[in-house]
């Protein structure tokens, strides 16, 4: 199963980007998307930034993540 996640834009070079996800500082490709900025949150899948996202679906998502994760520990 694959899954794409929320990160934030931190850097921008070239078609490159440092992106963060909870804290979490990766590479990510900006070729997908149309003239992004930093700031911006986007969704990440397999190291490539593929839709923008506002900051609120962001964090919901984020949150839905870790409930989640809680889940799988329980089990």
């Amino acid at each position: 199963m694959c899954l794409a996640i929320p990160a934030e834009i931190i850097s921008i070079e070239g078609e490159m980007a440092k992106v963060s996800i909870g804290g979490t500082i990766i590479n990510a490709s900006l070729q997908l998307l149309e003239n992004p900025k930093i700031g911006e949150f986007v969704l990440l899948h397999s190291g490539f930034a593929i839709e923008r996202l506002s900051k609120e679906e962001a964090e919901e998502t984020m949150q839905l993540l870790r409930e989640l994760g809680e889940i799988e520990d329980q089990m």
